[in-house]
């Protein structure tokens, strides 16, 4: 997995004071917390500690540092879909972890990200009380990494006190000496990044598609409807894991955030996140809301649409020279001239296979919620709502005469020079550098 993009703008965002600006042995700069903040952030992890091993009475989502109580805007537990029960996690110790994951083995080895390595594992149903015997995913923060103890707790401050069908449910941790680990369930089908965009894999399905967006945008939706908005901040493909019956559930909370309260219109903080899923005005300003949560689900929804992903390295003028484009930009002439124009930049591993009104719709969504402001972009809410009526639509590309049935199905050049001659001519309007970046992605 590729390294997440950490530019810190000090300057744009005022994160810190010059005395608490910090220089990383990666020399990135960094800004260390404010007291307050961390005396916030520990109590609410002696609170969690204190309640591991032992049941307690399960509030849902009692989601700020300080455990503010994170139900949703006057529904019940249960109308707002999550998980009831009690809050438990379990506490291991090294020693325990490396023997469910036989020390660590690559053959084990899930895959590795910004925080560290993820190993699978197996518990016994003895080794805690209340744990039952299931496959795990161990996470192990590399010392050396982008990410380290602050992020390492606020994952076990937040999924340790959410409960919700489409988060990652959080088992366990470890916290002794300097190794820190977590615990997860196992997410047997992996990351939504790995069936995108791994071509040993079958490709996913329209349905399904839509059934991942679907899920991926309720849970985004019940962190921002907390009474203090949980900002994700990091919401892309690869931290989008899929169960057994491609569920899809939110992972990876180290960056997450609280959001504005009161009268407050953002946050401001060090930017962080992931090239090409990070809002305009969040790497401009350092201002984040929940908003930029939303813009980041867009393009999403654009790599669901085409297969490809946020960042493309694409050849330059000369032959050895490579240059990044950004599948918002890309997109952008496409997504509004209708359906022949948009079979362009289908994915064409579905072979037509998709519903035409589902894809204008899609793509619909995806230009409001990657619209340039924010004022303009939707509620995630709403955005459950536009995607739930597109479930079960039967009008195949390939059935209704948009998609040839003899179009060759392999290859990312599978477009008719016919198609590509009127896309051309229907984008005459748009701005030469957009049109040159459109022809650089064939």
């Amino acid at each position: 997995m590729g390294r997440p993009w950490r530019p810190v703008l000090a300057s744009a965002t005022k994160c810190c004071a010059a005395e608490d600006a910090a220089v990383a042995p990666d020399g990135l700069a960094r800004c260390r917390p404010q007291q307050s903040e961390l005396s916030r952030r520990l109590a609410s992890f002696r609170r969690l500690s204190s309640l591991a091993n032992s049941p307690a009475s399960a509030t849902m989502a009692a989601a700020s540092d300080g455990g503010k109580d994170g139900s949703t805007n006057g529904e019940t537990p249960a109308a707002a879909g999550e998980m009831a029960g009690p809050l438990q996690l379990h506490s291991f110790g090294v020693s325990e972890l490396r023997g469910v994951t036989h020390d660590f083995s690559a053959s084990f080895l899930l895959g590795e990200g910004g925080f560290g390595a993820v190993y699978k594992g197996y518990v016994d149903a003895g080794m805690r009380p209340g744990l039952a015997a299931q496959a795990v995913a161990v996470k192990q923060l590399n010392a050396a990494g982008f990410q380290g103890h602050r992020e390492w707790l606020a994952e076990v401050i937040f999924l340790g006190q959410f409960r919700h069908p489409h988060l990652v449910r959080l088992l366990g941790y470890c916290c002794e000496d300097e190794e820190r680990l977590l615990v997860y369930e196992f997410m047997p089908r992996g990351s939504l990044e790995n069936h995108l965009f791994r071509r040993i894999s079958a490709t996913l399905p329209w349905g399904t598609r839509i059934k991942v967006a679907i899920g991926a945008a309720k849970g985004l939706a019940f962190l921002h409807a907390a009474a203090t908005p949980v900002i994700y901040r990091d919401f892309k493909a690869s931290n989008i894991l899929l169960d057994s019956e491609f569920t899809a559930k939110l992972s990876d909370f180290g960056l997450a955030k609280m959001g504005p309260e009161g009268e407050d219109t953002h946050v401001t903080t060090r930017v962080m996140g992931t090239h090409g899923y990070a809002a305009p005005e969040y790497v401009q300003t350092g201002h984040l809301n929940v908003k930029s949560d939303v813009y980041s689900f867009g393009v999403v929804l654009l790599e669901l649409l085409t297969g490809r992903r946020a960042m493309e390295h694409v050849r330059g003028r000369s032959a050895h020279a490579e240059q990044q484009v950004k599948l918002v930009d890309w997109t952008r002439p496409y997504l509004s001239g209708g359906s022949r124009r948009l079979r362009c930049i289908m994915d064409q591993r579905l072979a037509g296979h998709y519903s035409v009104k589902g894809a204008r719709a899609v793509a619909q969504l995806a230009v409001q919620c990657t619209a340039p402001q924010p004022r303009d972009r939707p509620r995630m809410a709403a955005v459950v709502e536009a995607l739930e009526r597109l479930q079960g639509l039967k009008d195949m590309a390939v059935s209704v005469g948009l998609w040839p049935a003899n179009a060759p199905v392999a290859g990312r050049n599978a477009i008719s020079a016919k198609i590509r001659a009127e896309v051309k001519g229907a984008g005459a309007g748009v701005g030469s550098r957009r049109r040159s970046a459109s022809s650089k992605l064939p």
